[in-house]
């Protein structure tokens, strides 16, 4: 555990020096944030955000098309500005098909299918004049011949969103829908490679720095060449700690503790996920494979917590590693308080050992 690097990566994140009042700025300026759990990623924002954000208000970003939630950069779920989508799928997207390539073998998904079915997914949407959940897109496929349920299907419509041509669209009710891409961004921003390769580091380094290559790596989905000319034309500096290579742009040192001291993170937040190397941030020991809900004090996984829906209310369990002081136990219910407030609903918390 380094707590510099901790406590400066808390800051970059906007953990605990949050700025933006808008989603959308959230999104931009981390480049890219994990989403597979939807209303854990909403919380990734809003934690980030003033104290009075709200699950709804975040929704609507995403409703109105401000924030899209597709695949981009890894085989996962992210939300990614809608200003930003086109250039960066121009970068990373032929990285993802290449991790795609066994699964689409293995289900049988040669080119002509997968090309097929995103020319069948462009019909529906001209036809129906409406955004279609994955499982009305199914239909649509097999009125056309083309047999796909579960993997199949979804890798199918990940390959049309690696193409431009669907992306998330609004949510109808607990469904999520897609969109045709055309039809939610129409105005395209196109950039060179380079011109690509250096705005997605610099997005990276400056939210989620001090950071390795091997972290970017990982976090972009993009070769280890990619990496280094990247950094190379974003400018960054590195610096060796504990026999480590670290990248950043903004040298200027966080003060370790200079606030509140517990965060409640959410499943695959990007603080714990977006990195490779883990000498400096360890995660909890035994959820390298599962990550959990990490509760955060000092920088380090001091415990995890779950969110119970009681009726009108929410109840926050907390599972500790140790005995918290009586700062950290403040801290602890006042951002349990901050979550109850995002759901619009009364919290209630425990604390277990």
């Amino acid at each position: 555990m380094n707590a510099q690097i901790a406590a400066q990566r808390l800051d970059n994140q906007r953990i605990t020096r949050p700025v933006a009042d808008d989603p959308e700025d959230v999104v931009a300026w981390l480049g890219a944030v994990q989403a597979q759990e939807y209303l854990s990623a909403k919380w990734a924002l809003a934690l980030r955000m003033s104290n009075g954000v709200t699950a709804g208000s975040i929704e609507r970003s995403v409703n109105n098309g401000r924030i899209l939630r597709t695949h981009v950069m890894r085989p996962t779920w992210h939300f990614v500005s809608a200003s930003d989508i086109h250039w960066m799928l121009d970068l990373t997207a032929p990285r993802v098909h290449q991790a795609l390539a066994y699964a689409c073998r293995y289900y049988e998904l040669d080119s002509a299918t997968r090309a097929r079915a995103t020319k069948v997914f462009e019909r529906a949407f001209s036809a129906e004049e409406r955004d279609l959940t994955r499982a009305e897109l199914g239909a649509h496929l097999s009125h056309a011949g083309v047999t796909a349920k579960g993997v199949r299907l979804a890798l199918l419509t990940v390959h049309a969103e690696l193409e431009q041509v669907i992306c998330s669209g609004p949510q109808r009710g607990k469904q999520s829908t897609y969109a045709l891409l055309a039809r939610r961004v129409p105005s395209a921003r196109r950039l060179s490679r380079d011109e690509a390769l250096g705005l997605l580091t610099e997005r990276y380094v400056r939210s989620h720095g001090p950071a390795t290559i091997r972290d970017f790596v990982w976090w972009s989905g993009l070769t280890t060449t990619d990496a280094k000319r990247g950094l190379e034309i974003s400018g960054a500096k590195h610096e060796v700690i504990d026999g480590y290579t670290y990248w950043s742009l903004d040298r200027a040192r966080a003060r370790i503790g200079r606030r509140a001291a517990v965060h409640l993170l959410p499943t695959y937040d990007e603080y714990l996920v977006a990195y490779r190397d883990l000498d400096a941030v360890p995660r909890a020991t035994g959820t390298r494979g599962t990550l959990q809900q990490a509760i955060i004090a000092g920088g380090q996984v001091a415990g995890t917590w779950k969110a119970v829906r009681n009726g009108e209310a929410i109840a926050v369990n907390v599972t500790t590693q140790r005995r918290l002081t009586a700062v950290e136990r403040r801290a602890l219910a006042a951002t349990a308080a901050r979550y109850g407030r995002f759901l619009e609903m009364p919290v209630s918390l425990t604390n277990s050992r």
